[in-house]
């Protein structure tokens, strides 16, 4: 196969799709043919225009599952025939500052997949060795896809909380990031809070692992989560800086809000809030690619699983609209047939 076929974008939208020359890898890098990909919110930065030049043209998606068929110079540790997959960090330089304290997160010479590189709406993906993850077997490529960008997210956060086993954990948002941290925060032990807006989806946070249920379109969540004991962490997934501004009180002294939707508008905090309680609100950014494996791990051993709503490649620019509409249950994947 000399082509394979891509969906590009340029300007706000544009989708279109063609024949792509199929090249070698170059160093350091390994060729995919692509089995799933999701499409993830964070996909707007390429469709909507948001890069740095949009006249570009650019293939989006970052929840890449496939299997290699080539190998570029260099590239030791990977064999044609492994099925990997690639996040939304495309892979550390190993050489920046902070490669060399060991925080490849924060690299600075790290592809965004999708954004800054091409991505996974496409029949073949190109990715650095450094940004590879191993999946599992007994995993699904289409099951694997969106652990790779939500699900990691989510875990990482869970992971970075210092609250001990059956400690209060609340979860805003039950949405692609949220009914994954739900599923994850009960797994790991601890109590867990659910916070959404109406009662409508207090069932399904309860089948998803949540012990209590906040509708925050009724209740102060930050009341609730103090009538609760205090809420050890939270994790924010809405996109709404506004919606996690009332959160805050209802952390228990010493108690953490990580932030991971990535909101328009910001977060409004009261000095006292954070002072009295020692409380503190951060952001985490997905993982490492060793992170990632950890997570499908996990994943696979826990019975963490997304809700996925399948469509076959050809219909990428209706699952990327479906998927911004806000309508989908709860991730969108594209899958190769």
């Amino acid at each position: 196969m000399a082509t394979y076929r891509a969906f590009e974008v340029t300007g706000a939208q544009n989708f279109k799709l063609v024949d792509r020359e199929l090249t070698a890898p170059l160093p350091g890098q390994v060729r995919l043919r692509v089995e799933a990909c999701g499409v993830c919110h964070s996909d707007v930065l390429a469709v909507e225009g948001l890069r740095e030049d949009p006249s570009s043209p650019l293939v989006p998606g970052h929840e890449i599952v496939g299997v290699i068929d080539a190998v570029g110079p260099g590239v030791k540790a990977w064999r044609v025939g492994e099925r990997v997959g690639v996040g939304f960090l495309g892979g550390h330089c190993g050489e920046c500052q902070f490669c060399r304290r060991g925080d490849f997160v924060n690299c600075l010479d790290q592809p965004q997949t999708g954004t800054t590189v091409d991505g996974g709406y496409a029949e073949v993906a190109y990715a650095r060795a450094s940004g590879l993850v191993r999946i599992p077997e007994g995993m699904s490529s289409v099951e694997a896809a969106p652990l790779l960008c939500a699900g990691l997210t989510t875990f990482t956060a869970l992971r970075q909380i210092n609250a001990r086993p059956g400690a209060l954990v609340a979860v805003q948002g039950i949405g692609g990031l949220g009914h994954l941290g739900l599923q994850y925060a009960s797994k790991l032990g601890f109590r867990v809070a659910a916070i959404a807006r109406g009662a409508d989806k207090a069932a399904l946070a309860a089948e998803l692992g949540a012990q209590h249920y906040i509708d925050s379109s009724v209740d102060d969540p930050g009341a609730a989560l103090r009538k609760l004991g205090g809420a050890a962490a939270i994790i924010a997934t809405a996109a709404s800086g506004a919606s996690m501004t009332p959160l805050i009180p209802g952390l228990a002294p010493r108690g953490r809000m990580v932030v991971v939707g990535a909101a328009p508008d910001p977060i409004s905090v009261q000095t006292t809030d954070l002072i009295f309680g020692t409380r503190t609100v951060s952001g985490s950014l997905t993982g490492s690619s060793i992170d990632n494996e950890d997570n499908l791990e996990f994943s696979l051993a826990g019975g963490v699983h997304p809700m996925n709503e399948v469509l076959p490649m050809a219909d990428a620019p209706k699952a990327y609209t479906h998927m911004l509409s806000g309508q989908a249950r709860f991730r969108v994947v594209l899958e190769m047939v």
